[in-house]
């Protein structure tokens, strides 16, 4: 990822959480489903959270919403077939992607109109949203990728975690 790439990424980042909602009051029972989906993606896929969250210097279920919503990202660039490589590669691949934060489905400000701003980088820019909404700050994003990346080519090979890698740039 070249500087210019990094800058992009940060400025959407910051620009999608000063937008992203993070108070859960009043949630109830979604906020207790939420939690139960990370601690069950938590234990499905204990390497993968375990070493996200020591990173990341999160709680596991931090650390299992965050690998869900970047996976969540990954399956949104991949073709079925490319993305059940990357699954196939992760226990518990269903239960992490669950574990991601929901986006609420609007859009106040425009970001679906992001790609065309930001070269593409409106996943990333979901991904960073969605870790503001776990109590983790956008820069967390660049620290995940590696961790996610590395995971998935030691178990699912090279050309896997390549795959993987450049859908998450």
């Amino acid at each position: 990822m070249t500087r210019q790439d990094y800058v992009g990424v940060a400025c959407v980042a910051l620009f999608a959480m000063s937008f992203a909602g993070s108070s859960t009051a009043g949630a109830g029972p979604q906020a207790a489903a939420a939690t139960q989906a990370a601690s069950n993606a938590a234990s499905a896929s204990p390497d993968l959270v375990g070493a996200l969250s020591k990173e990341l210097g999160s709680t596991p279920e931090q650390a299992a919403g965050a690998a869900g919503a970047l996976f969540g990202v990954a399956k949104s660039r991949l073709k079925a077939d490319e993305f059940g490589q990357v699954s196939n590669a992760v226990p518990g691949m269903d239960l992490l992607l669950k574990a991601a934060p929901q986006g609420g489905g609007k859009d106040p400000v425009g970001l679906a109109s992001l790609p065309k701003m930001a070269g593409g980088a409106s996943g990333l820019a979901s991904a960073a949203s969605a870790f503001s909404k776990l109590g983790l700050g956008p820069d967390m994003v660049a620290k995940a990728v590696p961790v996610l990346t590395s995971f998935v080519t030691k178990s699912g090979g090279a050309n896997v975690g390549s795959m993987l890698a450049g859908v998450l740039k």
